[in-house]
C-alpha cells in the first residue's frame, strides 16, 4: 500500500528542513492533535500513540543530504517505511511530500488507509511549526 501527502511548500532551506527533520525529537511538533503518547527513545528513534491506535515505534533508516529521510517500523510485525522527500525550491525555501509504504493483507490495508492518509496529511500541513 503506498499513499502520499500533499506536497507543501515551507519558508526554510531544503538544508534547513533536512536538518530539522533528521533531529528524531522534532516530530513531536509535527504530530496531530490527538497524540497521547511521544517518547524519543534515542538519536533516531521514537514512539508515538494516537488516540484509539496502538503505539508506533519508527527507526530513522536512511538519510540522503538534503533531499531524502526514510523512517522506518521498528518492528517487523508491520512492514512499513515513512518517507520525506525534500525538493529545493530557492534559497530560503523548499517542498516536502511524504510517502508511506507499506506491506498489509487486503484486510488490514482497507481498515488503515484513511486513518494513515489523515496522518501524513497532518504531518506534512504540520511541517511550518518546526
Amino acid at each position: 500500500m503506498n499513499l502520499e501527502s500533499p506536497k507543501v511548500t515551507i519558508e526554510k532551506s531544503a538544508q534547513e528542513l533536512f536538518d530539522l527533520l533528521s533531529q528524531v525529537k522534532n516530530f513531536e511538533k509535527l504530530m496531530p492533535e490527538n497524540i497521547v503518547k511521544f517518547e524519543v527513545i534515542g538519536d533516531d528513534s521514537f514512539i508515538f500513540g494516537l488516540n484509539g491506535m496502538p503505539e508506533i515505534h519508527l527507526k530513522m533508516k536512511e538519510k540522503v543530504v538534503p533531499n531524502k529521510i526514510i523512517l522506518g517500523a521498528a518492528s517487523d510485525k508491520i512492514p512499513f517505511t515513512l518517507i520525506a522527500n525534500i525538493d529545493s525550491i530557492s534559497a530560503s525555501s523548499s517542498t516536502v511530500k511524504l510517502d508511506f509504504e507499506g506491506q498489509f493483507n487486503a484486510m488490514m490495508a482497507m481498515m488503515v488507509k484513511g486513518p494513515i492518509t489523515k496522518f501524513i496529511e497532518t504531518l506534512a500541513s504540520n511541517m511550518g511549526k518546526l
